[in-house]
């Protein structure tokens, strides 16, 4: 599944390349206001910080809301408490687009995640033209040197990466990477199985001075508060947020843990 998602991800960022080149993305990106300050805005804190995530659908879940207003939707999770916001931008399983993206940087002021399948300059250069303050570089999708030559661009750009992990090795290889801010995915993206005791597994190694962030199967605040005592910092929370007749309730619920 993960190699199809990053398969149909190249595929739409190179058809989006033929009609707009490198180098017109690369000038939207470098004439851009600077990137807001994502790590500090994603520090360590007296309770958990929320990354909420703009999803319509999912690969294993299905459709999951039309969300046609983005940006109303990304503003209620900021009104909501939400540290910063994520937004799915991968067009086929997802049905997200760098429009969403755009037209949350708009109206929010937190730093504001591309979430895709990134594996090209191209589509880090999108991500900053687009308005984005973080990345995601998914370890698993990436070979090392990919991994930390994206990584250094998206310094580079004045962003921050947020670094995808799944198992002890991949932890090694993002921190390895220069990774200081580290997620731990609950779900298996091979299989789309979830294990929420994952993340507690992993938290010993990842080092004080990294900011640990749990992802994935988070359907009550009861599961952001099992993230919370395993020593997550942030816990990012998509599907629980989008089926929530009222978003900023639902926040008020998670960081109340």
């Amino acid at each position: 599944m993960l190699d199809d998602l990053y398969a149909g991800a190249l595929a739409d960022a190179s058809a989006r390349q033929a009609l707009r080149p490198l180098s017109d993305v690369e000038r939207d990106a470098l004439a851009r206001t600077p990137a807001l300050d994502a790590r500090a805005a994603l520090q360590p804190a007296d309770r958990v910080k929320i990354i909420a995530e703009v999803k319509r659908a999912s690969p294993s879940r299905g459709p999951l809301s039309d969300i046609a207003d983005p940006a109303s939707l990304a503003l209620s999770y900021e009104t909501g408490g939400a540290s910063a916001i994520s937004v799915l931008t991968e067009g086929r399983k997802f049905k997200g687009s760098l429009a969403d993206l755009e037209a949350v940087r708009e109206v929010v002021t937190v730093p504001v995640l591309r979430k895709d399948f990134i594996a090209t300059p191209y589509q880090v250069f999108e991500a900053r033209a687009a308005g984005a303050d973080l990345a995601l570089l998914i370890v698993a999708g990436l070979d090392q040197k990919t991994l930390v030559d994206l990584h250094e661009l998206v310094l580079e750009l004045g962003m921050t990466a947020l670094v995808e992990t799944h198992s002890a090795d991949e932890v090694v290889r993002g921190l390895d990477a220069g990774a200081t801010v580290l997620g731990v995915n609950a779900r298996n993206l091979s299989t789309f199985e979830l294990d929420q005791d994952l993340f507690g597994t992993l938290a010993d190694s990842i080092p004080s001075g990294v900011v640990r962030v749990a992802e994935s199967a988070v359907k009550a605040p009861a599961d952001v508060a099992h993230y919370r005592r395993a020593g997550a910092d942030v816990v990012l929370v998509g599907e629980a947020l989008v089926v929530h007749g009222d978003p900023v309730d639902a926040l008020n619920t998670f960081l109340e843990v």
